[in-house]
C-alpha cells in the first residue's frame, strides 16, 4: 500500500490518468492526496470531479482558491470569467451532488509528519493552530449557512493575522493563508498579488517556508498553488505545483520513500 500526493490538478484529466498508470495506480489499496485547484483553467472539470468524487474512501482532498471560485460562482457570489472552463460543471445534472461534495472536503489535513494544504501555513501559526483555524472554515463551509458566509470567505483582502479578529473577517484570513498564500513579510504580512518566482519578489518579501518559526516544525507541508515555484523539495515543504495547466508537468511523490514522478504536459 502507498499513499501519493498530487500537484495541482486544475482540470487536466488526460495526465492525471496517465501519471496514475505510470505508478501502477492500484485502487484497492494505494491512496491519492490532492492539494486542491481540482478544477478550471483546464478542459476536464467535470471529469475531473467525477473521478476523484468517485475514489471516496481512498483519497484525501483538500480545496484550494479554484475550487472556492467555483462554488462562489454556483452561490451567485462571483461571475465566471473569461479564462474559466468551468461553466460544463455548471451545466451538469449532477452539479449539485459534486459541489456538495466538494464544500465537505479539508481545509487542512495532517496526518503522521505530513501536513497537506493548498497554499501554506502562516509562519506564526503552530500546526495544531493551523488545525483548528482550517476546522473554522471547514465548519462555514459545510453549515446550512454556507451562502451566507461564502462572501466574506471568498472574497476577503485581510493580509494581516490576529488572534482576536473578528468574524467573518477572521475566516477570510485563514482562507487567504490556506488557500492564496505564496510571498510573507517578516511581520507575517501575507502578499496576494505576486505570483512570480521568489527571486523576482519585491523587497521585503520571501516565501512563507523560509521564515521562521516555521521552519522549527517537525512535519512536512505538502502544498501547491505556486506554479512559478515549481516543484520544490525544500526544509519542510514538498511543493508540487508543476504547471501542468501552462503546459510544464504534472507530479506527484509517493510518500512512503519520497520518491517524485512526474509527466510532461501539453
Amino acid at each position: 500500500m502507498s499513499t501519493y500526493a498530487f500537484g495541482d490538478i486544475q482540470g487536466c484529466l488526460t495526465p492525471l490518468q496517465k501519471l496514475l498508470d505510470r505508478i501502477r495506480f492500484d485502487p484497492s489499496s494505494d491512496r491519492l492526496w490532492f492539494v486542491g485547484d481540482l478544477v478550471n483553467r483546464g478542459p476536464h472539470s467535470l471529469e475531473v470531479l467525477r473521478f476523484i468524487k468517485g475514489l471516496e474512501g481512498r483519497c484525501v482532498v483538500v480545496l484550494g482558491n479554484h475550487d472556492l471560485h467555483l462554488l462562489a460562482i454556483h452561490c451567485g457570489v462571483a461571475q465566471i470569467r473569461q479564462q474559466d472552463t468551468i461553466q460544463p460543471v455548471l451545466d451538469a445534472p449532477d452539479v449539485q451532488e459534486l459541489l456538495d461534495w466538494l464544500r465537505w472536503q479539508s481545509m487542512l489535513y495532517r496526518e503522521g509528519d505530513y501536513v497537506l494544504v493548498h497554499a501554506g501555513i502562516l509562519p506564526q501559526w503552530s500546526v495544531d493552530q493551523a488545525v483548528e483555524f482550517a476546522g473554522e472554515v471547514e465548519a462555514a463551509l459545510r453549515s446550512d449557512q454556507y451562502q451566507t458566509l461564502l462572501p466574506f470567505i471568498y472574497r476577503s483582502e485581510e493580509t494581516r493575522w490576529s488572534d482576536v479578529m473578528p468574524s467573518p473577517a477572521r475566516l477570510g484570513m485563514i482562507t487567504n493563508v490556506l488557500t492564496r498564500m505564496r510571498m510573507c513579510s517578516q511581520e507575517s504580512r501575507i502578499d496576494l498579488a505576486f505570483k512570480g518566482p521568489p527571486e523576482q519578489a519585491p523587497a521585503g518579501l520571501s516565501p512563507w517556508f523560509h521564515l521562521t518559526p516555521h521552519t522549527r516544525r517537525t512535519e512536512t507541508v505538502i502544498c501547491g498553488h505556486w506554479s512559478a515555484l515549481g516543484v520544490c523539495v525544500d526544509e519542510g515543504v514538498i511543493a508540487l505545483d508543476g504547471g501542468c495547466v501552462w503546459g510544464h508537468e504534472l507530479a506527484c511523490l509517493r510518500l512512503e520513500d519520497r520518491k517524485l514522478y512526474t509527466i510532461a504536459c501539453h
